[in-house]
């Protein structure tokens, strides 16, 4: 079940999918607080990172200053493939959208800046056309 590493295959066939909702990230210590099911957890030194649904953050008191819109590429991309992230986040960056990128075992996920989140699909969707 091998993924795709071609670059130009990935760009081309990337079909970003904006997931409805609201996203943000937070921090905890301890565990994942009772209500919160976390789409992606990163343990750090100072904390454990969640991504979560925004109305889950509210309801339990969890703090947040960022709220993204969250891409899926479709495109199932090989864990060692390279200049996929770079060339997505490059685009981003290039039209002023921050981009912060979560590798899944079979897709690449993107949290932006959810007021943009469409503006971010439509760059995606240009670069695929220009890819193919």
């Amino acid at each position: 079940m091998a993924g795709e590493s071609d670059l130009q295959k990935l760009l081309s066939g990337m079909r970003p999918e904006l997931k409805p909702g609201r996203y943000v990230f937070t921090t905890v210590e301890g565990g994942v607080p009772s209500g919160v099911t976390p789409l992606v957890t990163v343990a750090e030194d100072e904390g454990l990172t969640l991504v979560v649904p925004l109305e889950e953050a509210d309801a339990a008191g969890l703090a947040y200053d960022y709220v993204a819109g969250w891409i899926t590429l479709r495109v199932h991309s090989a864990l060692d493939a390279v200049g996929l992230t770079a060339a997505v986040s490059r685009e981003l960056a290039d039209v002023g959208l921050s981009c912060n990128v979560v590798a899944g075992f079979h897709h690449d996920h993107l949290f932006v800046p959810y007021e943009h989140a469409e503006r971010a699909v439509a760059v995606l969707d240009g670069l695929a056309h220009r890819s193919a």
